[in-house]
């Protein structure tokens, strides 16, 4: 979808920025540009669609040298977004999204029937969004409406310069698990630039790692993690990439089937039998529906009182998309410390402990020594 030939660029200063670049980003593919600051991963990207003009080399996009498409067209067959966001703020939301359509001579109604459709995307009713203006808009929901005007006219390529970068860090990672969800559904060809190797872990099917203008190692997340090329990758990803390489796993792929399932109307000698004649120090309750409710230990267990009126409660659950390194996390603030696994219709799945965990983390360990031939660090 996207090739890079022996890209470079010098500035007018005699900074050399990008040295001999040569990559491919394969349609659909999620591409990571990663690496510390001034190592050339924005000026690469901004290339691609020639807000910096290259110095030397050939972009070919659908295999077509970029070079010899009206630059006007080729911007509007990409969309952008960027740290800052950049919203018009005398522009309505529909009309900061409808950008690109605008200019494309859609009609009214498309516009907003496209913005209506990217707002539904996003998270953000269109009822109570679509007429208001950026500045009525939190941080976290502008940035939304930046990566809706980034697909306005439903383009196939999108640039993304660091558009999480800017917000709280919670906001951050849900930010970051919603547009995962977009790229599931909608399959767009993506170059990201960020200097955060967690996120580019996280979000990339590929990560171009880049120093000084040089391509360094591109591969995909778990090759850069175990496979390291040189003492720069090592050092770069950092001591703790095990833990790092939990990113790349699901609560689905490792979760394990409830020990004791119990319902709502069952009889407490029966549950705290059950769970004795198991060794079991909890059990999960859930209703007719299979819907968790809660958990139950057997020092809860009195025949004074109902089910109902005993349970723990859940203060957080997973999801089977959740990642590893966040269902740990979680962990640490569950009731009893240790985390259900929910459907996407909040059924119960599965479950996570951190015996579980801790076994887990040893298998990737042993792996990793595996894979780097002994190499630590």
């Amino acid at each position: 979808m996207i090739k890079l030939e022996h890209v470079r660029k010098i500035f007018t200063d005699g900074t050399e920025a990008v040295k001999d670049l040569s990559l491919e980003i394969g349609e659909g593919e999620f591409c990571v540009f990663l690496g510390p600051s001034g190592c050339g991963k924005t000026t690469s990207m901004k290339m691609i669609n020639r807000l910096i003009p290259m110095t030397s080399g050939k972009i070919y996009i659908q295999g077509v040298d970029t070079m010899k498409l009206n630059v006007n067209e080729l911007r509007r067959g990409i969309g952008y977004a960027i740290q800052n966001i950049g919203l018009f703020p005398h522009l309505t939301v529909e009309q900061n999204i409808a950008t690109v359509p605008m200019l494309k001579n859609w009609s009214r109604a498309k516009q907003r029937s496209r913005a209506e459709e990217l707002l539904d995307l996003v998270g953000m009713d269109p009822g109570i969004f679509i007429d208001r203006y950026p500045s009525e808009l939190s941080g976290g929901q502008q940035q939304r409406i930046g990566v809706a005007r980034s697909l306005g006219a439903d383009p196939p390529i999108l640039l993304m310069d660091e558009p999480f970068g800017a917000i709280d860090p919670i906001t951050r990672v849900n930010l970051q698990d919603e547009f995962l969800k977009i790229q599931a559904k909608i399959k767009k060809t993506i170059a990201f630039v960020t200097h955060d190797i967690n996120e580019a872990i996280k979000m990339g099917d590929k990560i171009v790692l880049m120093k000084d203008g040089e391509l360094v190692q591109y591969s995909d997340p778990s090759s850069l993690l175990y496979t390291p090329k040189n003492e720069f990758v090592r050092n770069f990803v950092g001591a703790d990439r095990v833990l790092k390489s939990l990113r790349l796993h699901k609560a689905k792929d490792v979760m394990q089937k409830p020990p004791l399932l119990v319902q709502i109307g069952e009889a407490p000698s029966r549950i705290k039998e059950r769970m004795e004649k198991n060794m079991l120090k909890w059990a999960m309750l859930v209703d007719e529906n299979e819907h968790f409710l809660g958990w139950i230990t057997p020092d809860d267990l009195k025949e004074s009182k109902r089910i109902k009126d005993i349970i723990k409660p859940p203060t957080v659950t997973a999801t089977l998309g959740t990642p590893l390194n966040e269902a740990l996390s979680m962990m640490f603030n569950s009731v009893i410390g240790t985390l259900a696994v929910l459907d996407d219709k909040k059924r119960l799945a599965g479950v996570l402990s951190f015996q579980h965990m801790r076994d887990v983390l040893g298998q990737y360990m042993d792996d990793s020594k595996t894979d780097t031939g002994g190499i630590q660090g």
